[in-house]
């Protein structure tokens, strides 16, 4: 997988079945979290090396479009059991490079394996329509073709479970894939493509190239990729959608969230302080889904609340990925910490109050990893920018509302619609809350509202751009086309041959 300069582990690119040095002589550090040491090199790919992939992939099209499905599903198969074969493995490249514990690396492989045994049923998922005798003996059926190359650009958050809901599908139905992983999470990907080596994918429909910025436009601007999966910030999303539809792309661009969780007088608090632990602070808040908000209905809810959840803040542990007493692990990057240590140092200028002060956990003092403790602000206001922005990091906030109503405006008027929650023991609240809210996954009672393989997983407003979807059904049409045929077999030539010019119909 590896290759060795300058006394610095050095990673690779995959390309046609065989990991490749780059050739670039850009390369980027990657980090251990925990530590802060740098751990490899990866290569970043110019635009010129990008090019040269395309074209690998796209001489490995043809044969793989014209492999039944059954074969494809068979190589898909094998691939699964290897992905269960190598989750310990697994676990630890993503500990390394991204920090999070091993248990939550390990259910992040499991939901990614969820994708995959999506994809095994390609064969019903790609079944076609037929009409017989639609007018004039005429019969009509259409069918699904995959579009040639395509591409996924995958963010450091989820280095196995995001790539393998982007791309599963797109290799199952007959496509070359090639993967843009994040460069700060490169070598799950790496080990990936040796799995898809082992499962029997031919050479060349499974790609790996690193980079930056460079990649990615050259990726956008290459006419041979014809559909592109991202999944990143919101600024990044919107440029990659504009841009990929400027080149004339098939474009799903996922960007970020506010994810808001409700919490009504009538819930259950209890339940309610211990769903939203773990899908605040969970990851250490890295992930797109990960609950920003606690929205307590009332005062007398929200100062329950508060004291309850305040409590269990407060006896959160950071520590390493390994470390089986952390309950989360340190952000990805030190840009990354002083990023969210901003956020809450400007919203207590701004009158927010301290509620848990994680910014200086006793690990910080021993350690040189990338760590922050779990942070609780309290009477957060919508002005303010920790409100606004999408903070990743385990900096939560609570927001005061006096009505359900409320709550509902404010989170309409908000520019993400990724997530949303609700916890409360009342039907009529929780239908009118499903049927107002202006958000692309919604969950009553239940904390993170991703939903499982089989089903479509894309957020409203800014925190999608484009009409795919990364999950279920909807990604059998993203990476496909349809085609409808009519067609008519005359038993014998027609003697009387009469040429028609009004537009066909069935009478």
């Amino acid at each position: 997988m590896t290759t060795v300069k300058s006394g610095m582990t050095t990673l690779t690119h995959f390309i046609g079945g065989e990991m490749k040095a780059g050739k670039s002589d850009r390369f980027g550090k990657v980090y251990n979290p925990s530590t802060g040491e740098v751990t490899a090199l990866c290569p970043y790919a110019s635009a010129d090396e990008v090019n040269e992939t395309v074209e690998v992939a796209h001489a490995a099209f043809a044969g793989w479009k014209n492999t039944s499905v059954g074969k494809r599903v068979e190589i898909l198969h094998r691939f699964r059991s290897l992905l269960v074969q190598e989750t310990d493995k697994l676990a630890e490249m993503i500990g390394l490079e991204n920090g999070k514990t091993i248990s939550d690396a390990k259910g992040e492989i499991s939901r990614g394996i969820e994708s995959v045994d999506f994809a095994i049923n390609a064969p019903q998922m790609l079944k076609g329509e037929y009409s017989v005798n639609v007018g004039g003996d005429i019969n009509a059926y259409s069918l699904k073709q995959p579009l040639g190359v395509v591409a996924a650009i995958s963010p450091f958050n989820f280095p196995v479970m995001v790539p393998l809901a982007m791309t599963s599908m797109a290799v199952a139905v007959g496509n070359a894939v090639i993967l843009k992983p994040s460069e700060r999470v490169p070598n799950s990907a790496l080990f990936i493509s040796e799995l898809w080596k082992k499962a029997g994918l031919p050479d060349g429909v499974w790609t790996i190239i690193n980079g930056d910025k460079e990649a990615v436009d050259a990726i956008l601007r290459n006419p041979k990729v014809h559909a592109i999966s991202f999944v990143g910030s919101t600024r990044v999303a919107e440029y990659v959608y504009h841009e990929g539809c400027r080149n004339n792309k098939r474009v799903a661009a996922f960007g970020g969230g506010k994810n808001h969780m409700i919490i009504m007088p009538d819930a259950d608090l209890d339940q309610a302080v211990n769903a939203f632990l773990g899908a605040a602070y969970g990851s250490a808040s890295q992930r797109c889904m990960a609950i920003s908000a606690a929205m307590p209905v009332g005062e007398k809810t929200a100062e329950v609340f508060v004291q309850k959840l305040r409590t269990r803040v407060k006896e959160l542990k950071v520590g390493a990925y390994n470390d089986e007493q952390a309950d989360f692990g340190a952000v990805i990057t030190q840009e990354s910490k002083d990023t969210i240590l901003k956020y809450i140092n400007e919203s207590l200028a701004e009158g927010a109050e301290l509620t848990v002060d994680g910014r200086n956990p006793e690990i910080c003092e021993k350690e040189n990893g990338f760590y922050l403790g779990a942070t609780l602000l309290d009477r957060v206001t919508p002005e303010m920018k920790i409100y606004r922005d999408e903070v990743f990091g385990p900096a939560r906030i609570v927001v005061h509302v006096n009505s359900l109503d409320e709550a509902i405006e404010l989170i309409n008027s908000h520019e993400y619609g990724n997530g949303v929650t609700i916890f409360t023991e009342s039907g009529s609240a929780a239908r009118k809350f499903t049927e107002q809210i202006e958000v692309g996954m919604v969950g009553v009672n239940v904390p993170i509202p991703i939903p499982v393989g089989y089903h479509n997983f894309g957020g409203w407003k800014r925190s999608k751009f484009g009409e795919g979807h990364m999950f279920g059904p909807d990604t059998v049409r993203f990476f496909t086309k349809t085609k409808t045929v009519s067609e008519k077999w005359p038993e014998a030539k027609a003697k009387d041959h009469k040429t028609e010019f009004a537009f066909p119909s069935n009478n």
